[in-house]
């Protein structure tokens, strides 16, 4: 009997095996399987193959759109252009990867309603949660674009001022000369002027003596322009004339067209060599009486 058992017990496994094995030759060979197969294959390989000249196109229309030529009417910078085109592209990848993603899924018939309404409730809430990254991180994109300021320009935005050492899309980092460094979030820069896109103007306010012959005075200046050599000046300084006139003192006005961000080291190396011409001249306002009198002047 327990012999009769044991051979109905292996005749039953024999018989699973057999089933088993029934059941894979008969998915093996079933022809419209492998053609169910081989069309979802085909139809993954087409959008695969299909997004990747999209993008390549999109990328060559980015890559004339942003390259500089002489004869544009719109002069952006190399390196700013270089960063937004990079950024479209990364955004453009990024949105037609997610695009064949969801395509992909859709083939083995995966229900993406769910997918996209947990998505959309995601993005609502990231959107909520973090306003003044997505206006720091839209306001920096802007910056970059429409080429506000540079790294290396100086810049005064608010109550700060210095040069730009960072530009990101979320934050703008500036330098100040007296050595400290602002990180500033894109979403709070608004007014932003810009010190470096155009030649200075160096000031120089002269005080004369009013009992000093104008005309004198006036050619002393003049030949110490012309005269003046700076590797910051780009034209010569000139002298616009009497500025002001008090009881004691009548002000001379002196303007010099210099490079960006130079007007001071300008300003000072002028005023260093009026005060010398005047020395060489013994004007009583800029040389001392113990000097007159040890020169017999």
């Amino acid at each position: 009997m327990r012999n009769g058992l044991w051979m109905a017990t292996g005749a039953s496994g024999d018989n699973l095996w057999q089933r088993f094995i029934d059941d894979i030759w008969a998915t093996v060979t079933d022809v419209a399987m492998w053609q169910s197969t081989a069309t979802v294959l085909g139809r993954i390989l087409l959008i695969v193959l299909v997004s990747r000249f999209a993008l390549a196109i999109i990328g060559r229309i980015i890559d004339r759109v942003t390259v500089e030529r002489d004869n544009s009417r719109l002069k952006l910078r190399s390196r700013r252009v270089q960063t937004v085109g990079r950024l479209l592209k990364n955004a453009v990848g990024y949105v037609t990867n997610f695009i064949v993603i969801l395509l992909i899924l859709g083939e083995f018939h995966i229900n993406l309603a769910p997918l996209l309404a947990g998505a959309g409730v995601l993005g609502l809430a990231i959107g909520f949660g973090a306003q003044s990254l997505v206006k720091d991180i839209i306001t920096g994109f802007f910056i970059i674009l429409e080429d506000h300021f540079s790294v290396g320009d100086v810049i005064e935005t608010g109550k700060y001022r210095g040069t730009v050492e960072m530009i990101g899309l979320r934050a703008t980092r500036i330098h100040s000369w007296t050595g400290e460094v602002f990180t500033l979030p894109n979403g709070s820069i608004n007014d932003v002027t810009n010190f470096s896109l155009n030649n200075a103007i160096a000031v120089i306010d002269l005080p004369v003596a009013s009992t000093d012959q104008l005309e004198t005075v006036t050619d002393q200046i003049r030949g110490v322009l012309h005269r003046f050599e700076d590797p910051n000046l780009v034209s010569e300084a000139i002298l616009l004339g009497v500025q002001t006139i008090g009881a004691a003192d009548v002000v001379l006005r002196v303007i010099a067209e210099c490079r960006p961000n130079t007007q001071e080291h300008v300003t000072r190396h002028l005023n260093a060599d009026l005060k010398k011409a005047f020395e060489a001249e013994r004007n009583p306002r800029f040389y001392r009486n113990e000097d007159r009198a040890l020169t017999g002047g």
